[in-house]
C-alpha cells in the first residue's frame, strides 16, 4: 500500500514511540536492572510500516519496529519485544519548500513502555523522543506531487528515559 506524505508523518509519528532490518540478539541483563535506556530509529523508506532500531543503555539489541493502531508500536527483538505507547507533546513543525518539494518535520513527544515479552517480560519505563524528517517530494507536471511516495527519506528518532527490567 503506497501511502501520501501526509500519511507517512502521521506513520513516522506512530513511530516516534521510538521506532527494517534485520533482527540481531540482545545483551542481557539481570533481572531488577534499572538505568536509562536509550532508542534511535532510522528509516530511508517513506512507505514502510516498519523501522529499525537500536536500543542501548540497560540492555543492547536490534530490533524491528512494527507501528500498530492508536500510537501504539511493538519492538521486535531476537529475544522478545517491548510494546511502547507515545503521544507528542505540542505542536508538530513542518514545512514544504514549493520550489525545491523539500519536506521537513520535527515532532517532540513522550513515551511510555507497557509491557514486554520473553527478556523484556516485566519491563517498565517512559521518556521522551524527538522525531525528524528530511524528505523530497516527488514532482508532477513540475510540481511537489504530496499524494506520491517521496523521492527521498530520511527519519531519525532519538529517545532516552529510565526503565526496569523486572
Amino acid at each position: 500500500m503506497r501511502k501520501t506524505i501526509t500519511a507517512t508523518i502521521v506513520a513516522a509519528a506512530a513511530t516516534a514511540a521510538v521506532g527494517g532490518a534485520g533482527i540481531a540478539a540482545a545483551s542481557s541483563q539481570a533481572a531488577g536492572t534499572t538505568g536509562t535506556e536509550y532508542f534511535q530509529a532510522m528509516s530511508t523508506n517513506g512507505t514502510s510500516s516498519t523501522t529499525s532500531v537500536i536500543g542501548y543503555g540497560v540492555f543492547t539489541g536490534a530490533a524491528v519496529d512494527h507501528e500498530q493502531a492508536h500510537n501504539v508500536d511493538t519492538f521486535v527483538f531476537a529475544n522478545g519485544t517491548i510494546r511502547i505507547r507515545h503521544a507528542p507533546s505540542g505542536r508538530t513543525q513542518q514545512s514544504v519548500n514549493p520550489k525545491t518539494c523539500l519536506l521537513t518535520v520535527d515532532q517532540h513527544g513522550t513515551y511510555r513502555i507497557t509491557g514486554g515479552t520473553g527478556h523484556h517480560a516485566g519491563i517498565s519505563g517512559h521518556g521522551t523522543y524527538r522525531l525528524s524528517i528530511l524528505a523530497v517530494a516527488a514532482r508532477t507536471a513540475g510540481k511537489c506531487a504530496m499524494s506520491k511516495p517521496p523521492a527521498g527519506f530520511h527519519q531519525l528518532i532519538t529517545a532516552s528515559g529510565p526503565v526496569t527490567l523486572k
